[in-house]
């Protein structure tokens, strides 16, 4: 997989992205004490650039901080991010942290200036064998704090359920939590039963996903059925398809959970449709603003 292109921000300056460089003693790293945004770029365009930094300001709001910017400031900043590394298909890390105090408190002083990082990584197109199969997900219980709505960088919980996945020779985690799906450990989960698109609700339980309202749009103009409702386990483990939804990768369809097929085993009719309306989505907005 290719890696981070050279460029960084990092607190108001353009820079080599090997000489940023950061406090010990800011809240992120002692405490996770900050929120972040991962933001696709095609053809040099930053993807639902609005979403992503309305879900930042949500997820801010979330752990009592302001936005340091406006939108239409940060689309600016993050524009020539883009342009600094070259352009072309990319994702961006933001991170906005609570800042840097000279000591360690759970309960933060006033006045913190809060510390701003971006960088621009090269978007590899997603395997074409990944469309053809699917992939593999496991199941696990839903481990995680409760206000899963904030995209917080406090991770520990999501990386240690991803390497379950890795362990079982697997894509995914999928959570479960008292009987009912919440989502994957970096994923939206969608199943798709008797032609009716489920998503589990919005709140505090899991991230609103921004890939996820474009699937349910795009299905939606496809003339799919989409409901936002509770999916128990075994309605997920009865689906004839199922779908991860994520920034980097868009959509990618699940075959196999817990070493079981999903439906026949190979992606379905209707992710079939929708990846090619997703793919037709990203030419048709390719010349309009982002913001």
């Amino acid at each position: 997989m290719s890696g981070p292109r050279p460029i960084g921000y990092l607190n108001g300056e353009f820079l080599p992205l090997a000489e940023a460089r950061v406090s010990p003693f800011d809240r992120a790293f002692l405490f996770g004490d900050a929120v972040y945004e991962v933001i696709p770029v095609y053809g040099g365009r930053l993807f639902r650039l609005r979403s992503h930094l309305d879900r930042l300001v949500r997820s801010l709001a979330g752990i009592r901080m302001a936005s340091p910017h406006t939108h239409a400031e940060w689309d600016r900043l993050l524009a020539e991010l883009v342009t600094r590394n070259g352009g072309g298909d990319l994702y961006v890390y933001l991170q906005v942290t609570r800042g840097a105090e000279h000591g360690r408190n759970h309960a933060w002083p006033d006045g913190l200036a809060p510390t701003v990082f971006a960088y621009a990584s090269t978007l590899d197109p997603l395997d074409a064998r990944l469309l053809e199969r699917g992939v593999a997900a496991i199941t696990a219980h839903d481990t995680r704090w409760e206000r899963r709505d904030i995209k917080s960088t406090a991770l520990l919980a999501n990386v240690l359920l991803k390497r379950l996945a890795v362990d079982a020779g697997a894509y995914e985690t999928i959570m479960l939590e008292n009987g009912v799906l919440t989502e994957g450990s970096s994923t939206t989960v969608h199943v798709v039963t008797d032609g009716v698109v489920r998503t589990p609700p919005n709140g505090h339980h899991i991230l609103p996903g921004t890939t996820r309202e474009v699937v349910v749009e795009l299905a939606e103009r496809l003339g799919m059925r989409c409901e936002s409702v509770a999916v128990s386990e075994a309605a997920l483990r009865g689906a004839h398809e199922m779908w991860l939804a994520f920034s980097t990768r868009g959509i990618v369809p699940v075959t196999r959970l817990d070493g079981r097929p999903v439906g026949d085993g190979l992606p379905g009719p209707a992710f079939r449709r929708l990846h090619r309306a997703f793919v037709d989505y990203i030419r048709e907005i390719a010349t309009s603003p982002a913001l």
